[in-house]
């Protein structure tokens, strides 16, 4: 899927070829649950090495912005390598994709189950239109 633009920030680190590899390797992941048909989908990651407020050693941080359509989608992951940060950013946005999706489908499911119900009770000819809207909203 190469329809996705990619935007690559480095903090306090120098974005090497391992790293922008592993990056890519990890994003396709991703990119397998954004629908092929959208061409706006855009990815702003950001990795670096943060050293001011931690006494264990360096902690390297990734972020994930994901923009698509209708949508912005936020993970971001702090760990002791800058590899361990990506598969945690990675995940948690798999997850944020996935809770959207399903999202998605129960209002795509609750509004056809309301579009059957007025249906039926159309076809049926007993019931008032005012009295659908008074159960529906309940």
């Amino acid at each position: 899927m190469d329809n996705v633009k990619k935007n690559i920030k480095a903090t306090n680190i120098e974005l090497v070829p391992e790293i922008s590899d592993y990056l890519d390797k990890r994003l396709r992941s991703i990119e397998k649950l954004i629908n092929p048909n959208d061409t706006s989908a855009i990815f702003d990651i950001e990795v670096g090495k943060i050293t001011n407020h931690h006494r264990t050693g360096d902690i390297f941080r990734a972020e994930i912005n994901l923009h698509i359509v209708g949508n912005q989608l936020r993970s971001s992951a702090e760990k002791d390598t800058i590899f361990n940060a990506i598969d945690k950013a990675r995940d948690e946005m798999i997850y944020e994709l996935r809770k959207t999706k399903g999202r998605q489908m129960r209002f795509l499911k609750k509004g056809g189950t309301a579009i059957k119900v007025f249906m039926r009770n159309i076809g049926a000819g007993g019931v008032k239109i005012k009295n659908f809207i008074r159960k529906r909203r309940k």
